[in-house]
């Protein structure tokens, strides 16, 4: 019942944000900083913060029409290389002759899309031949498609790794760490020839009895009936995955959203005050963050509950229990993939040591091909987009990759 109340008040804004926009948009002509327009500046400036506030489950675009690669300007041309039901293998494919490490980007299923990562696509494109996992909407998947559990993720990954091909490299950002580690150990005991070269993991929880956060608490404060019980809900039947179970993407955006809820609310203040102030570059900053912020997709309640289940609450992996169908998940049957561990001094979702912690595991890789990084002075988001990333984190990315390739 929640999610159709939820669904319904959706409906009811939307109409009135579209209108907030239009409006706002025909008051844009008087933001000349005379004293008798202020009243004008300041009714637009609302109406333009209230028309871009609201949630939407639609994924946006990654919007990369170019890149520079050397001296080149070349065009990018975004390109569905595998196309599946909960998720596709998306590639960024460019207009250049020059080879590059094909680098697979494992977006994270937590309740945004993986255009999040758009920062993290655009610094390693130069350099990198960029593939990404798109994972759906659930609400969108048909109830026909079946669960789509921690199994089904891991193996979808190690069939994007097959479709890339021998000799790649692969990357995961946030939650799906734990289950990237899980599909490279499956294929390292396999012998798989498309086990990657390097493996980055950033800031995902391998260990969360590490330094627990304020999302490990919140997890292991209930049972997972609990869980079952208060957070998963009934897809209506309007939409094409109508009577799925999931967790909605707009739960998981209100526990994000409540951990700094002092710190949001200021951001809409002060994008007030840009508004009414003309200042252009910091209105626009703000709107291109909040858009795509505020853009939640639904996880299936299969996926979610044995993430919390497995990951959160009897770390499987760690205590080396990880199972993945029938078969024991064997982090020291890696030998020959390079490790690489990045973490935030400010990281408040995954603490530091709680990604490291894959050091430890992989006690098959040799010393010389695993290392860390620390960077000081960021918080979560910070560690795959912004400026920090682009300048201290992502070369020891693009490092470790060079030296694999």
């Amino acid at each position: 019942m929640m999610y159709q109340l939820w669904q319904a008040r959706q409906d009811m804004l939307n109409p009135m944000r579209r209108a907030a926009r239009g409006f706002g948009g025909m008051l844009r002509g008087f933001d000349a900083p005379h004293p008798a327009f202020i009243g004008l500046r300041n009714a637009r400036a609302m109406l333009e913060v209230f028309g871009h506030s609201g949630l939407t489950q639609e994924r946006p675009p990654f919007d990369i029409p170019a890149v520079r690669v050397g001296n080149e300007v070349v065009a990018v041309r975004e390109e569905i290389t595998q196309a599946g039901l909960f998720g596709s293998l998306l590639h960024f494919r460019k207009e250049s002759a020059i080879p590059q490490p094909r680098v697979l980007i494992v977006a994270p299923m937590s309740g945004h899309f993986a255009t999040l990562l758009r920062g993290t696509v655009q610094v390693m494109l130069p350099d990198n031949d960029v593939y990404i996992t798109d994972w759906h909407n659930a609400r969108d998947v048909p109830l026909a498609a079946g669960p789509f559990g921690v199994d089904e993720f891991i193996e979808t990954i190690m069939h994007f790794m097959e479709v890339i091909g021998p000799g790649a490299h692969i990357l995961a950002v946030c939650q799906p760490v734990a289950a990237v580690l899980a599909a490279v150990a499956l294929m390292a005991e396999d012998r798989n020839k498309a086990v990657p070269r390097s493996m980055t993991l950033m800031a995902g929880p391998i260990d969360t009895r590490v330094s627990p956060t304020k999302v490990n608490d919140l997890a292991n404060s209930k049972n997972i009936q609990w869980f079952e019980r208060n957070l998963i809900h009934t897809v209506p039947w309007r939409h094409k995955g109508g009577g799925r179970r999931v967790y909605p993407g707009m739960l998981q955006l209100t526990a994000f959203m409540s951990m700094n809820l002092d710190r949001h609310t200021q951001a809409f203040r002060d994008q007030f005050r840009h508004l009414v102030d003309g200042d252009a570059v910091k209105v626009e900053a703000h709107r291109k963050f909040y858009d795509e912020y505020l853009a939640v997709m639904d996880l299936p309640a299969e996926f979610f509950l044995e993430t919390v289940d497995r990951i959160f609450q009897r770390h499987h992996l760690p205590r080396g229990e990880m199972m993945w169908r029938d078969r024991r998940v064997k982090p020291e049957a890696i030998r020959r993939t390079a490790l690489l561990t990045v973490e935030g001094e400010k990281d408040d979702i995954c603490s530091i040591g709680q990604t490291m912690a894959a050091l430890d595991l992989c006690t098959g890789i040799p010393m010389p091909m695993k290392r860390h990084h620390l960077q000081v002075g960021v918080g979560h988001y910070g560690i795959f987009n912004g400026r920090r990333w682009a300048n201290e984190i992502y070369p020891r990315v693009r490092e470790m990759i060079q030296a694999q390739d």
